[in-house]
């Protein structure tokens, strides 16, 4: 009896102090899910989806304790330029079937690879490859959101010439949209000025989100995202007909996806968790991308900063 009680307590004890950074893990990967499906030319809640089915698929299948999945940068940018290549050859394409088409291949050759027992490549792939990937992915997204932050519109036809065309527009600069832009970075400045151990970023958005409610920002030339789809996410089907023009995008993501999960995982570690295996985390990777391909998620994969989170 005392027994039992005695495990009823340790086990309230530790639900509780997985409870608190479970809610703070979530608060930073669910605002950065959305804003990657923005990113992916995709509706919200596709980066809403990537951030839950996938993670409780690799939390029952992977061989890491810590790492986080649900998607990453150089994913969403990978799957903005195989969707929208997707959209604009068939512009009545639902953005969700083509999300949902891409991430079933991402986790069919994630599974194909496992089959093959190729977790060893892992160990051929250096790190200032993946480091240099990064940086020109940050290039990337930096030109992609400058217009956003400066309330501008551009046609995207490649880095460089979104570079010439942001100069171009940048005269018909929304002055309100650069004042909310500026002030998000003063607060996210301030807090971690004089509280180093607040969430900045989270508390930029709660401001945001304030001012949204109560000046109305939208009436002032202000884009905001607007209302997300409520209820459980629709079923999903992929559409075959997008394996072929969709394969090499998928082969990139799975390959990204594979790498940075395995090098997060490998880097956050503790002596006392479990072995890492590649090949189990190439299956849990996989099957969790399929899985989230048929509610429409986003493809999925294992990130650093949200890892470290």
């Amino acid at each position: 009896m005392e027994e039992g009680i005695t495990r009823q307590r340790d086990w309230r004890k530790a639900f509780t102090a997985d409870l608190i950074p479970g809610l703070t893990t979530s608060a930073v990967v669910v605002p950065k899910a959305l804003a990657y499906a923005t990113i992916a030319q995709l509706p919200v809640q596709a980066g809403l989806f990537a951030a839950l089915v996938p993670m409780v698929v690799y939390a029952v299948l992977g061989s890491s304790r810590l790492l986080s999945v649900s998607t990453t940068t150089p994913i969403a940018i990978l799957c903005a330029t195989a969707i929208g290549e997707a959209l604009r050859n068939d512009p009545g394409l639902d953005p969700l079937t083509a999300a949902a088409t891409l991430s079933v291949l991402v986790g069919l050759m994630l599974i194909a690879a496992r089959v093959l027992r190729m977790g060893f490549l892992a160990n051929f792939i250096s790190e200032p490859v993946l480091t240099g990937f990064k940086a020109g992915v940050g290039f990337v997204i930096v030109v992609d959101q400058v217009p956003k932050l400066l309330g501008i519109h551009i046609h995207k036809e490649g880095f460089f010439r979104d570079v010439l065309s942001i100069f171009t527009h940048a005269p018909e600069l929304s002055w309100n949209t650069l004042a909310v832009a500026l002030g998000t970075f003063a607060v996210i400045y301030l807090a971690k000025r004089f509280m180093p151990k607040s969430p900045a970023p989270l508390l930029a958005v709660a401001v945001g989100i304030a001012a949204s409610a109560i000046v109305g920002l939208e009436t002032a030339g202000v884009s905001v995202v607007g209302s997300i789809q409520g209820g459980f996410p629709l079923p999903q089907l992929p559409q075959p007909g997008l394996f072929e023009a969709m394969w090499p995008a998928a082969a990139g993501i799975a390959l990204i996806s594979f790498t940075e999960s395995i090098a997060a995982a490998r880097a956050f570690v503790r002596p006392a968790d479990p072995p890492l295996d590649a090949n189990r985390d190439l299956f849990a990777l996989g099957a969790a991308n399929a899985a989230g391909a048929f509610i429409g998620s986003m493809p999925a994969g294992g990130g650093t900063s949200q890892t470290a989170v």
